[in-house]
């Protein structure tokens, strides 16, 4: 086997091109890789983007007399947070979201909290209208450094099936620029 045959039949020649319709079960559980630590900064810049007036998330004086004592990290930026920590392991190959039901906020969260996702498949069914995709069912959760869930929703989307996804266009310059790889010996 020669050194590409080796390193692609280890992680693709392509790299991570996410998940298809076909490779959803009902059952499965994904850990979303990346967390991310949230704020001051995070916080006060999406509340104040989408207009949120509300004192709590970004004024400090008016959050301090609240019963946290402190500012409120706006919900609808962790909402927006977890799905897109979701999106690598579920909606990669997302043709639309068709929705979000239950959205539940058990804990808040404030600034320096560390956001992590896991994601539950409930349910998938092929499109009635369109043959190219299908339609995913996903239980998903936030949680915080201490295992405390933060925020908990159902959400619901297409995914293209296998064979039917755009192509990227991307164009790719000959890999001959790349260095050689060193120590490969035969498997």
């Amino acid at each position: 086997m020669s050194e590409a045959e080796v390193q692609g039949s280890r992680i693709g020649n392509e790299g991570w091109t996410g998940r298809f319709f076909e490779d959803f079960e009902p059952g499965d559980v994904y850990y979303h890789p990346l967390g991310k630590t949230v704020t001051d900064t995070d916080n006060q810049w999406f509340t104040l983007l989408t207009q949120n007036t509300a004192k709590v998330h970004f004024d400090h004086v008016a959050s301090s007399q609240t019963e946290f004592g402190k500012p409120l990290v706006n919900s609808t930026f962790i909402l927006a947070l977890v799905t897109g920590q979701s999106v690598i392991d579920l909606s990669f190959n997302v043709m639309a979201n068709l929705g979000w039901d239950e959205i539940r906020l058990p804990a808040p969260v404030f600034d320096g909290d560390t956001i992590y996702s896991r994601s539950k498949v409930l349910e998938k069914r092929t499109s009635k209208s369109r043959e190219n995709v299908g339609i995913v069912t996903v239980a998903t959760e936030g949680f915080n450094q201490d295992g405390v869930v933060v925020i908990s929703y159902k959400r619901t989307f297409m995914v293209y099936r296998r064979g039917f996804a755009p192509v990227n266009p991307t164009p790719r310059p000959d890999e001959s620029s790349l260095p050689s790889v060193h120590g490969v010996t035969d498997v």
